[in-house]
C-alpha cells in the first residue's frame, strides 16, 4: 500500500542510512573529547622536555627510558631497572584492589537491601546513597580529612567515650587513602549490583529452597552467577578510577602512600613539570588497563561460547 514503510532488505538499509547522520554528533563528541586528547597525550609522550616546562617538538624516548631505566643522577652509571616508579605502580594497583574489595563487601549487601525493599521506597534509598555525590569530590575529600584529623570530630568522639586516650593518627596513612577511595567510589559499586539484583527472579531461590538447598548454596549456585555481570561492572567502575586517583592520596595520604595518579598530576603542575614523562606514565597506565580489560573480554567471550 502507498505510504507504508519499505519492507525487507531495502527498508532496513534505509533506516541504517538515516542513522548515519544522526550518529555524526556523537562521533564528533567522541573524537574531540576522547580520541583527540588520547592521541595528543601519546604524541607528547614521545617529545622532549622543555627546560621551563612544556615540550620541544623533537622525537625522543627519554620519557619511557626515565620510567623503566635508572642511569644514576648524572646518567653516567650502568643502566638498571627503575624500581621507584614500578613500586608506585604496584602500590596503586594494591590500593585500588583493596578499595574495590571493600566497596564490594559493603556495596553488595547495600544493593541487595535496596533491591529487596518495596518498590515505593527504593527511590528513597537510592537517593540517600547518591545525594552526597552531588557535592564536588574535592570538597568531600577535604571534609573527610577534617573528620579524621587528630583534633577532628571522630577522635574527639572516641576520646569522649573513653575508647582511646590519645588521638589516632589516621591522616597520612594507607587507611586514610582507603577511606577516601571507598567514600569516593562506593555508589559505582552499589548501582550496577542493584540493577542486576532488581532483575533477579526470586522464584529461583524459592524453588531451590523447596529442594532443600541451603542459603549458602542458593547464594553461590543461583544468585551469584545471575548477578555476576553487575558485580563485575561495579568492580571495573571502582578499580579503574581508584587506580588513577590523586585527590585521596594527595589530601589524605603522605609520601608513603604516593600513587600513580599523584605522580601524573605532579608532572603537569607548575612550570617545572615534565610533560612528556607525565604523558608517558599516563599511556603506560592506560595500556595496562586496556590490556586487562581485553583479557577479561576475551575470557567472557570464551565462557559465552561454551
Amino acid at each position: 500500500m502507498a505510504g507504508m514503510a519499505p519492507q525487507g532488505k531495502g527498508g532496513t538499509g534505509g533506516w541504517r542510512g538515516m542513522a548515519v547522520p544522526l550518529l555524526l554528533p556523537t562521533w564528533a563528541m567522541i573524537g574531540i573529547f576522547l580520541l583527540f586528547p588520547v592521541i595528543l597525550m601519546a604524541v607528547y609522550s614521545f617529545l622532549t622536555k622543555e627546560f621551563r616546562g612544556g615540550v620541544v617538538w623533537e622525537f625522543s624516548l627519554a620519557a619511557y627510558d626515565q620510567f623503566f631505566v635508572n642511569r644514576g643522577l648524572f646518567g653516567d652509571e650502568p643502566a638498571t631497572l627503575e624500581w621507584t616508579y614500578i613500586g608506585i605502580f604496584w602500590r596503586s594497583i594494591w590500593q585500588a584492589l583493596v578499595a574495590t574489595t571493600i566497596c564490594l563487601l559493603i556495596g553488595f549487601p547495600t544493593a541487595w537491601f535496596i533491591a529487596t525493599r518495596a518498590p515505593t521506597t527504593r527511590g528513597v534509598w537510592l537517593f540517600l546513597i547518591t545525594i552526597p555525590y552531588w557535592v564536588n569530590l574535592l570538597i568531600r575529600t577535604v571534609s573527610l580529612k577534617f573528620l579524621i584529623r587528630d583534633n577532628g570530630p571522630l577522635n574527639e568522639f572516641l576520646m569522649a567515650l573513653g575508647v582511646i586516650d590519645s588521638p589516632l593518627p589516621l591522616v597520612n596513612t594507607n587507611l586514610a587513602v582507603q577511606l577516601g577511595l571507598f567514600y569516593s567510589y562506593l555508589p559505582f559499586m552499589v548501582l550496577p549490583i542493584y540493577a542486576a539484583v532488581e532483575r533477579y527472579d526470586f522464584a529461583y531461590s524459592e524453588a531451590a529452597a523447596d529442594l532443600y538447598a541451603s542459603r549458602w548454596v542458593i547464594m553461590r549456585e543461583i544468585i551469584m552467577p545471575i548477578v555476576k555481570p553487575g558485580i563485575i561492572a561495579g568492580c571495573i567502575l571502582v578499580f579503574v578510577p581508584s587506580l588513577g586517583a590523586f585527590l585521596a592520596p594527595d589530601l589524605l595520604g603522605g609520601a608513603k602512600t604516593f600513587m600513580i595518579g599523584s605522580l601524573i598530576e605532579e608532572q603537569f603542575r607548575g612550570s617545572l613539570g615534565n610533560w612528556p614523562f607525565g604523558a608517558a606514565v599516563s599511556m603506560i597506565l592506560m595500556s595496562l588497563v586496556l590490556v586487562a580489560l581485553l583479557f577479561y573480554a576475551r575470557s567472557m567471550a570464551r565462557e559465552g561460547t561454551r
